[in-house]
């Protein structure tokens, strides 16, 4: 999402830059213009506040119908369970320190890699303060808090897409602990990375307009390494693969994650400007593509277009134009989207059972391989015509797809590493996966102690 807070001016760095700036012209010009102050914009805000709840309604409802339509009924409830209680203590975890860990700023070694702790709590931060981040709105900005509150709804999304690996068979308490450490150690340094002013991706020059690197192959990695230490599900003799036990639960999650991901990307551009109708334009074309694109393949391969297909396409694209949405036209959004689904169609439906792995929803055939198409694209497609600062191989700039592909390997690596880690640590003092009996009889019982469908006279 940074190149979206590409003009970052923190408190005290901004200050230290332009308080001497605005002495010198007073001294050498006292003719012009003063420099004008930021202020908050009340469209601006109105806008990022609908974003903010846009992008909530990804996890819960959207993400939690989408995956929990695709689990056996006897699941659905802890798949729901799951993404509520990531909401709630995602959130807590964010303002105490996980805002400022991502977002601030520290000293010496750590500065590339992880804020310090000056934000802790929202320490200092008031209700009239205006966002240090922004991007073309120089002046006309919005409430650090809601700056604050729209990136924490990406915090909490992003460990809940791992999710769809280790669904049916994960206990919930080891669940919990993995996902907080995860995003403590995890989501916080790579988003610090790629979005924050003094992050080393972010100097680099790495584009990722709303999360395609630290949020989609951030959780992808970590979906495909949870879902081979875990192991697979135990199946009845002779059957390799569920079939989802809800498929209208699976559209309506899937048409919310849709309509969710307007604010996703749009919002990115912190403004309501002509920047946020790019994204959101290219956003759905791009959403539309891809759903068509994996239906003819469906239609093509297996005879028949299907439900479940067309809903996992249309995901495919929202997760590949996410990096690309504040940098691609049109015509970029439509390559991207069409591409999407012929990579990840043949990841889950090939790759996935060559290799023998149990990626339960396909969380990293999706979210992975999409997201590192869409990091790869936004190398590829970005244009000056939608942001004059940036351009991509097509433009001339060949070199943006090396910086793409470094932020893409680095993210791979740590991300899949720290989540092995943190897996066995887990597997090793609480225990992380369900026993046979209990994953017979299904999670909703054995860990929740509740049916989703009860009988009645």
């Amino acid at each position: 999402m940074i190149k979206k807070y590409l003009r970052y001016i923190g408190l005290p760095i901004g200050l230290s830059m332009v308080l001497p700036v605005v002495s010198f012209a007073q001294t050498a010009a006292p003719a012009a213009a003063a420099t004008p102050v930021p202020f908050i914009s009340a469209g601006n805000t109105a806008w990022m506040i609908v974003a903010t709840a846009l992008v909530m309604l990804m996890t819960i409802p959207g993400l939690a119908l989408f995956y929990g339509g695709l689990v056996r009924s006897k699941n659905i409830l802890n798949v729901l369970m799951q993404c509520f209680i990531i909401t709630a203590v995602i959130s807590l975890e964010w303002v105490a320190f996980g805002y400022s860990n991502a977002f601030g700023s520290s000293t010496g070694f750590l500065a590339p890699f992880i804020g310090g702790f000056d934000w802790a709590f929202l320490k200092g931060i008031s209700i009239n303060d205006v966002s240090p981040y922004y991007i073309s709105q120089a002046t006309e900005r919005i409430p650090h808090l809601i700056f604050i509150l729209f990136q924490c709804m990406f915090a909490v999304i992003t460990p809940a897409l791992i999710i769809g690996a280790f669904a049916e068979r994960i206990k919930f308490r080891g669940f919990l602990i993995f996902t907080v450490a995860w995003a403590i150690l995890v989501y916080n340094p790579v988003a610090h990375w790629v979005w924050s002013a003094d992050g080393w991706l972010f100097k680099l020059g790495a584009l990722d307009f709303a999360g395609g690197t630290v949020v989609h192959i951030n959780a992808g990695i970590a979906a495909l390494v949870t879902a081979v230490m875990l192991g697979k599900r135990k199946l009845p003799a002779g059957q390799h693969i569920t079939v989802p036990h809800n498929v209208p639960l699976v559209v309506i999650g899937a048409a919310l994650l849709w309509f969710g991901w307007f604010g996703f990307n749009a919002g990115s551009g912190l403004a309501a400007d002509g920047l946020a109708a790019s994204a959101f334009l290219v956003t759905h074309i791009a959403a539309a593509s891809a759903a068509l694109s994996w239906a003819l393949l469906d239609w093509f391969i297996n005879k028949k277009p299907t439900v479940v297909g067309i809903c996992t396409g249309a995901v495919a694209g929202l997760v590949a134009i996410t990096p690309a949405a504040g940098f691609v036209d049109v015509t970029g959004a439509i390559i991207i989207g069409l591409l999407v689904s012929v990579f990840c169609f043949f990841m889950v439906s090939v790759v996935k059972a060559k290799l023998g792995y149990d990626d339960s929803l396909d969380a990293f055939g999706v979210h992975g391989i999409g997201g590192i198409w869409g990091a790869l694209a936004t190398g590829l497609f970005a244009t000056p015509v939608i942001q004059s600062a940036y351009s991509g191989a097509f433009s001339g700039n060949t070199h943006q797809v090396w910086i793409q592909v470094i932020a893409i390997l680095s993210t791979l690596v740590y991300s899949g590493v720290l989540t092995a880690v943190i897996f066995k640590i887990v597997e090793k003092t609480l225990g992380i996966r369900v026993s046979e009996e209990e994953e017979s009889y299904g999670l909703d019982l054995t860990q929740h102690n509740e049916m989703a469908y009860n009988e009645t006279d």
